[in-house]
């Protein structure tokens, strides 16, 4: 059976017999935890929308059979083997469940079924330029519900590290510069940290004003 979220509008599939027969069930979604109530409906996915997936996720393919509650999930697109190995060595330091794509579709596939905390992608994974980059394409067209949850880290050549102009261009959340790999840990921490900042005021003023 195909179950649609109608807060993010994620697309997974379960077993049918794994829905009670006859009755009705209630399931969180991956993604947003939004409570789903098993029944007919449709709604847009914006990877289906773009073209750049034409199958629905299902979730067999999961990328974590199991994940700590407190724990944090981390999805890497980068090409480069040196540049890989030192984010993989900085996360695993930060103990981050790490999630390496193999290509840009394949990313789009787990993001559809699970909602990392963090994605580090190079500005060409996959292709010519952060303009036609797939991935990037798709956490744009994200509903912000879903999206602020979610710290994105773009992996650049031609711009420079902390560009926030740059930055806000591509609707990421930081830019690191090739060039300062070296720096990545420190960089990214600080990055995480005016993040967590940032949102801990945002939900408190929300919730202040009775929006959650």
């Amino acid at each position: 059976m195909e179950i649609i979220c109608d807060k993010c509008d994620s697309r997974f599939r379960i077993p049918d017999n794994k829905i009670p027969a006859n009755k009705v069930a209630t399931l969180p979604c991956p993604k947003c935890r939004n409570k789903i109530t098993v029944g007919p409906g449709r709604h847009k996915d914006p990877a289906i929308e773009a073209g750049f997936v034409t199958d629905t996720y299902d979730a067999s393919e999961k990328p974590f059979d199991f994940v700590e509650e407190e724990g944090k999930t981390a999805l890497i697109c980068e090409s480069s083997p040196s540049i890989m190995k030192k984010i993989v060595d900085t996360l695993n330091l930060m103990e981050y469940h790490i999630t390496v794509s193999e290509s840009g579709r394949d990313a789009l596939k787990k993001m559809r079924y699970h909602l990392y905390d963090l994605i580090i992608i190079n500005e060409t994974y996959g292709c010519d330029s952060p303009d036609s980059n797939m991935v990037m394409l798709y956490l744009e067209r994200l509903n912000m519900s879903v999206r602020r949850n979610i710290f994105v880290a773009m992996i650049s050549d031609g711009f420079r590290t902390m560009d926030q102009m740059m930055a806000f261009r591509y609707s990421v959340n930081i830019i690191i510069n090739t060039k300062n790999i070296d720096d990545f840990g420190k960089i990214i921490r600080r990055g995480l940290t005016d993040y967590e900042l940032f949102y801990r005021v945002f939900n408190e003023t929300l919730k202040s004003a009775g929006r959650v």
